[in-house]
């Protein structure tokens, strides 16, 4: 018996000693987080270069692979040697054009650690790693070199060791759309998964995996490893080809990121992502507006109106300039017209060839942007390419010549439908380019960019400040034609899709049971729909029912005055799934959302974070006494009361419902 003991503890040993995982005794490199609680070890042995994250002294992730395999060349990622390692530390601040904050600081540890193969043909490889107080992100660099011009990738082997079957909650790897519901498992549930997603562990702490900076690269999903429960790799979409990468050297990849914090609310805090963005290319910024706006829209969803032409087309001046005279009269500064350019009709046969220069017959760009003009309205311009991109892109400069040359300084952009040509996928290397192209041309034109069916968000907000917001998200529009989003659905994008960057959901739907056969309804009450203003961030935001049934309506008042640029952001309680609530601060003014999921839920909000000594009035919406999710979801209480910072606010919510209040300081 001692002898076979022996035999195993020999043969168990052996294969650690061999294993691809297998690790040093020792760390060649470490590096720290500015406060000391994050931990980055680097190994490198015999197989491949191994990054380890701690928290807190905890294992986060444990020893994860990474290097590359190209299409026709050896792997970069064995027989490695440390030529020599860097190290510094930077804290700056900065301030961005627009956002949820005022003052941005910038402050991490950084440690790059320059590889050479020890055999022919002797390649280089940089693995640049930067630890944050709320984070950690890593890249790859492939620096200039004679041994390689031009790469061809056909597996990033980066590796996500989890240390932990901790619970998740993600969306599958889709190459085409973001637009899924949320499940919630436990990692070794999950097959493949589109970033960012966001993991609760049993130690408490919450981590979002996700990526920063994505610029002339693929998209990276992530697939659980066959037989392993929590062993994730990196899964770049592929081009037609399934090669994943086409780049000339240099290249500089995106940086995968983990943001890594103690509790979930602090998640609505962080600007990890932003940061690891170059700074702001657009010297004027000027034009760039944020704004809440209206537009011909939900009609088409609900089936009031179509995009097409016919009896029913909804863009028509007529129409237009109701709109135009709408958002003059309540405050709300721009109008989206969708539908006014011919081409919808080719869309009904499957092919979609559209002019983005032509209107329909019924409908006069020119008067329209006149007319928004006269009143002091944007109009927000539209480009549908249904996925025909090939053909989108012949027409771009001169579409956007067009509004440039009529004062309109915002475009909404759209990819839905099947890609063309065949085999691309949206979020591949090839429309990650077309997007930053569209991104750049717009910049030119003094143009934001308001991006449907789109690339996700990685940060580049803040080197082209005029990309505003996008889609990338199972939004409002389901609610007019589908199931559904559920009432957790909004509770948990603050800490999933929201962190990667401003979300276009599109709320502000106070018809909300607006389907007479009962098929569809919108899946809150109308004072959750006012939350949403201030928790679901997104620069220009939309007021997305029809103006009509916003008129003598009371509630419409928190809408005119919430803003869609902040100060300050400062998240109050939070539960994944559950309940978020969320201040934020512009000027003097405060705004409080705050939401529940299915469940009916009483909050106490402390007012301490006030400026002490003074005296707000506040503006109070909520739910009910009569407000019911099923019979009467409409139903809404204004109150007016005064608060100081000692005060606490009662929020009272009903099946998901919510409260949303205006704290004003006038000053005396």
């Amino acid at each position: 018996m001692r002898i076979f003991i022996l035999f195993i503890l020999f043969f168990v040993s052996s294969f650690l000693l061999f294993c691809k995982e297998k690790v040093p005794s020792r760390a060649q490199a470490t590096i720290n987080s500015p406060d000391g609680q994050l931990t980055v070890n680097f190994y490198l042995n015999p197989q491949a270069p191994q990054y380890e994250i701690r928290y807190k002294d905890k294992v986060v992730l444990n020893p994860s692979s990474l290097g590359f395999r190209f299409k026709d060349a050896p792997a970069l990622q064995a027989n490695m040697k440390i030529e020599r390692t860097e190290v510094l530390e930077e804290d700056t601040s900065w301030t961005p054009v627009w956002g949820t904050d005022h003052r941005v600081r910038d402050h991490y540890r950084q440690m790059i650690i320059h590889l050479k193969e020890r055999n022919n043909p002797h390649r280089l490889l940089d693995l640049v790693f930067r630890a944050y107080n709320d984070g950690v992100a890593f890249r790859y660099i492939l620096p200039a070199q004679r041994e390689m011009h031009k790469v061809e990738i056909i597996s990033e082997e980066t590796r996500f060791r989890f240390a932990h079957n901790d619970t998740a909650w993600w969306i599958p790897a889709d190459y085409d759309s973001y637009e899924h519901l949320y499940s919630k498992t436990a990692l070794s549930d999950i097959k493949g998964v589109n970033t960012p997603f966001t993991i609760q562990t049993k130690e408490g702490y919450v981590i979002t995996v996700h990526e920063a900076a994505l610029t002339d690269y693929p998209a990276m999903t992530l697939k659980r490893l066959k037989d392993r429960q929590t062993d994730f790799k990196s899964e770049l979409v592929p081009w037609p080809d399934s090669i994943k990468v086409k780049h000339s050297i240099p290249l500089q990849t995106p940086w995968r990121v983990l943001i890594i914090v103690s509790r979930a609310k602090q998640l609505l805090a962080s600007h990890l992502i932003e940061n690891l963005n170059k700074p702001n290319k657009i010297k004027d910024t000027s034009w760039i507006r944020p704004m809440k706006y209206v537009g011909i829209w939900w009609g088409m969803h609900i089936g009031k109106y179509t995009w097409h032409s016919g009896t029913k087309h909804g863009a028509t001046t007529r129409r237009a300039k109701q709109y135009i005279d709408f958002a003059a009269t309540h405050h709300i500064q721009g109008v989206l017209i969708e539908g006014w350019n011919r081409g919808w009709d080719s869309w009904l046969s499957g092919n979609n060839v559209q002019s983005y220069t032509t209107p329909y017959p019924d409908f006069n760009l020119k008067e329209v942007a006149r007319y928004a003009r006269q009143k002091g309205i944007s109009l927000i311009g539209h480009q549908e390419s249904g996925g025909n991109v090939p053909q989108y892109e012949r027409q771009l400069t001169a579409a956007l010549d067009l509004y440039q040359s009529l004062g309109i300084h915002a475009v909404k952009t759209g990819y839905a439908g099947k890609m063309h040509p065949s085999g691309q996928h949206h979020h591949g290397q090839w429309m990650v380019r077309h997007y930053r192209r569209v991104v750049q041309e717009a910049a030119k034109r003094q143009i934001m960019i308001d991006a449907h069916e789109p690339i996700k968000p990685t940060g580049i907000r803040r080197t082209w400040p005029n990309m505003m917001t996008r889609e990338g998200v199972r939004g409002m529009e389901y609610n007019a034609w589908s199931d559904g989003n559920p009432p957790e659905h909004t509770t948990i994008l603050p800490f999933t899709r929201m962190v990667a960057g401003p979300l276009d959901y599109t709320p502000g739907i106070f018809n909300i049971k607006f389907d007479p056969s009962g098929k569809h309804r919108v899946y809150t009450t109308l004072a959750k729909q006012l939350a949403l203003y201030v928790v679901l961030f997104s620069p220009l935001q939309m007021a997305a029912d029809l103006i009509e049934n916003y008129r003598h309506q009371p509630a419409f008042r928190f809408i005119e005055e919430v803003p869609t640029n902040w100060d300050e952001t400062l998240p109050l309680q939070a539960k994944i799934g559950d309940y978020v609530s969320v201040a934020r601060r512009k000027g003097n003014d405060w705004f409080i959302g705050t939401i529940t999921d299915e469940h009916p839920r009483q909050m106490q909000i402390a007012l301490g974070f006030l400026t002490p000594n003074r005296t707000y009035e506040a503006d109070i919406y909520e739910d009910s006494p009569q407000t019911d999710y099923d019979t009467n979801p409409t139903a809404i209480r204004i109150r007016h009361r005064r608060v100081s910072s000692n005060d606490t606010l009662r929020v009272k919510m009903t099946r998901s419902g919510g409260q949303a209040v205006h704290l004003k300081w006038s000053g005396k």
